[in-house]
């Protein structure tokens, strides 16, 4: 079992603070989902994690040590950005083929059979200049990049943007595939949040730089609920229990609750409980509070 860790982790950029503090704990072997709103500090954060960005303050260790400047620990860590090419970008006049290329110089563990297996499975021409990709076919890139680095810690920056929905569950059967084989620990950032749910075994939630929440996401589901009715009853009804996200439309109310072990909602009261997705919870914890 290995782990990698965030410690008092900050990042600023002049003024702008983009990570506070921020503590998080990854354990090998599972399927994690980074979720939060644009500007929470989900790519910093990962590229911090593969040293691909000093921090501010705090460190990053792999099952005890400093991964910073640390061949032996980066050796096992990979982070597969999401590619924006613009017409200056000196990346624009690579091949697929030359970029994938020059990945595989700096993934010490690069599967060259298995890149060119998903090259052709995506129909990718391996000549084909990147400034002419589309956005979903830069995706595949990525993904390849991702996939064949077949290192141990294994991070994915919106790897399904731009896809359409057949090679979004083509990624998501991939990754499955991958991850049951190998037991490669990956960690997916993205937005589209209630498609990958299936996929994740655990859920981070990113806000304001901070993570506000780290818990398995089906347990999380199970315990998150609705309550909608009068305003005086729902009130009572979840009275002393966690609440977030309160909507009031005239005298009626709607409250997100995310229940602990033997809570409940009080019985008596006059209001309807509904079952929440996850793409619903995180904008209950994260909609309104965020800017």
């Amino acid at each position: 079992m290995s782990f990698l860790r965030c410690e008092n982790l900050s990042k600023s950029y002049g003024q702008k603070v983009v990570l506070n503090e921020l503590n998080l704990e990854l354990e090998s072997g599972k399927i994690y989902g980074l979720i939060g709103r644009n500007g929470a500090g989900k790519t910093t954060m990962l590229s911090i994690m593969s040293n691909q960005n000093p921090t501010s303050s705090g460190m990053v260790t792999l099952d005890g040590d400093n991964i910073w400047e640390n061949r032996k620990a980066l050796d096992r860590i990979c982070f597969s950005r999401e590619l924006n090419i613009t017409a200056e970008s000196g990346l624009a006049a690579y091949t697929v083929k030359r970029y994938l290329g020059a990945a595989a110089l700096y993934l010490p563990h690069w599967d060259k059979e298995m890149a060119a297996h998903l090259m052709q499975s995506f129909q990718l021409d391996p000549k084909a200049k990147l400034g002419k990709l589309s956005k979903g076919m830069l995706s595949m890139v990525t993904i390849i990049v991702a996939m064949a680095s077949k290192a141990e810690f294994t991070f994915l920056d919106e790897p399904v943007a731009g896809l359409d929905v057949v090679a979004r569950e083509q990624f998501y059967k991939l990754l499955l595939d991958e991850y049951t084989e190998t037991g490669r620990t990956f960690v997916i950032s993205t937005h589209i949040i209630e498609e990958a749910a299936d996929v994740m075994e655990e859920v981070i939630i990113l806000n304001k730089g901070k993570i506000i929440l780290k818990e398995n996401t089906q347990d999380l589901i199970d315990r998150a609920c609705y309550v909608t009715g009068l305003a005086e009853q729902v009130d009572q009804a979840v009275s002393g229990l966690e609440c977030h996200h309160p909507e009031s439309l005239g005298r009626s109310k709607g409250v997100t609750v995310l229940l602990k072990s033997g809570e409940h909602i009080g019985s008596g009261f006059d209001v309807t409980v509904q079952p929440l997705n996850l793409q619903k919870i995180f904008v209950a914890l994260c909609g309104e509070e965020a800017q």
